[in-house]
């Protein structure tokens, strides 16, 4: 999740609001790929998570990785809780322990492979040294909530408080799920508008070709994408579908109206974060609000307030798809593969479009549904997914060839084999979770201690 923002004077007047968000506008040109993902740190010895302190632990791999390889620490009330990089790059925390790296705004999706390997490498350095394993999975395949570290960020501690008000699995995605996601660039409202469009109906295709949670506290959930199942019954006011989205008038004021009726986790101050649970951001801006009574807010304010907000596809200064579970590396170039293909190139943007145009609210939270439960084994507006999901993959093929950036010294003349990946998925019609549920059934005998070794980086 987000550290906080920083930089941003006084908000004087509402319509800065949505020209924050506007201010994210680039020429194609100057489009980048931004890639962050989460996995899950544990202990070699008896596969238990590990620990923030201690000498086999998420603060020993923070070190490691800032004393080894020239990262900055970034700290929270005297304790490391993240690294920075000169390039861009930072390494957070997510409330479980999850290690993230947000990746430095690249050109190229073979800049991206080459930065994930190396983060990768890196990792498995420091963890071998210390009797830690990290393993790529949506969800925590054994582990309950009691066995959960928590890390000692101000944010967390808030947003677990919360979570347990609103729906009732909010802890579980907290500290026990991790991601792949893509930040990309818009070039203009009306830009954003449709990628945005195609990123929200899109979401369930990555969600079925990335679906690789399939267990739960040791157990078979019967859902393919466990992780995505979760994401349904946290907090309808900041999650979903945002069927708003494909109506008249959609815009970049028209996602101001929605952020500002979600309600607020925090405000921060001074290096600690207020409780402003529950609290109205629209109250906040006439200086009504109750846990900082005559304070209006900071452009960095309302940014924060932004990092709160978890629908499938979302929007700051850029756009953020959220449906993928996390995985092994492959899947971690492919991810941006599957998006930069489908939303940067303008005929597939369009092809994209053509294929859901037509798709009601329901529709679309029934793919959503489907996809998380049956993986390519659903349908969607009368159509398998996985037939769909064959077709989507062509679309941004097309794509990624049409924007032809060459790799390896101009050896590869585009990105498309990142693709590779998902277009065995489809052919197989075997997914991530299908695999190990075959293991898991088969050779493994119902050992799913086995995971660990499997599917380890």
């Amino acid at each position: 999740m987000s550290i906080p923002q920083s930089g941003g004077g006084l908000i004087e007047h509402d319509g800065q609001l949505a020209e924050y968000l506007a201010s994210g506008c680039r020429p194609r040109e100057q489009w980048t790929i931004g890639t962050e993902h989460e996995k899950f740190g544990y202990f070699l010895k008896d596969h238990l998570p590990l620990p923030y302190e201690g000498p086999c632990s998420i603060r020993a791999m923070l070190e490691g990785l800032r004393d080894r390889y020239g990262w900055m620490p970034v700290e929270e009330a005297g304790k490391i809780i993240g690294l920075s990089y000169k390039d861009g790059a930072n390494i957070s925390l997510e409330p479980g322990g999850q290690l993230e790296l947000s990746g430095a705004q690249l050109h190229t999706i073979h800049e991206t492979c080459d930065e994930v390997n190396e983060h990768l490498r890196e990792v498995r350095s420091v963890a071998d040294e210390i009797g830690a394993g990290f393993i790529g999975l949506g969800a925590a395949p054994e582990w309950t909530h009691d066995q959960m570290p928590v890390m000692p960020k101000g944010r967390y501690a808030l947003m677990t408080r919360y979570m347990g008000q609103v729906g009732t699995t909010g802890t579980m995605m907290m500290y026990r799920t991790c991601t792949v996601q893509v930040n990309l660039d818009f070039a203009s409202e009306a830009d954003m508008v449709q990628k945005f469009r195609v990123a929200l109906a899109l979401q369930p295709v990555a969600t079925a070709l990335f679906a690789n949670s399939p267990f739960f506290e040791g157990k078979d959930t019967g859902w393919q994408s466990w992780r995505a199942r979760i994401w349904r019954d946290l907090d309808a006011d900041r999650t979903g579908m945002l069927p708003f989205v494909f109506e008249d008038g959609m815009g970049f004021e028209r996602y101001v109206d929605y952020a500002l009726d979600v309600p607020m986790y925090f405000v921060y101050r001074d290096g600690k974060y207020v409780d402003a649970l529950g609290q109205s951001f629209r109250d906040f801006l006439k200086g009504e609000l109750p846990a900082l009574p005559g304070e209006k807010p900071t452009l960095s304010d309302w940014a924060d307030h932004l990092t709160t907000i978890f629908p499938e596809a979302r929007i700051k200064r850029f756009m953020e798809m959220r449906g993928a579970d996390g995985g092994p590396w492959r899947r971690l170039c492919a991810l941006p593969a599957l998006w930069v293909g489908l939303l940067y190139d303008q005929a597939s943007l369009d092809a994209a479009w053509d294929l859901c145009k037509g798709w009601s609210a329901e529709t679309r939270e029934q793919f959503r549904h489907d996809a998380a439960k049956y993986g390519l084994r659903a349908n969607v507006a009368g159509r398998s997914i996985r037939d769909f999901a064959g077709e989507v993959l062509g679309i941004a093929e097309a794509g990624l060839k049409a924007r032809a950036r060459p790799g390896a010294g101009g050896l590869v003349a585009d990105e498309s084999h990142f693709l590779s990946a998902l277009q065995e998925t489809v052919a197989t019609g075997q997914t991530l979770s299908d695999e190990l549920l075959a293991k898991y059934r088969g050779e493994w005998a119902g050992d799913l201690s086995r995971i660990y070794a499997a599917w380890s980086y």
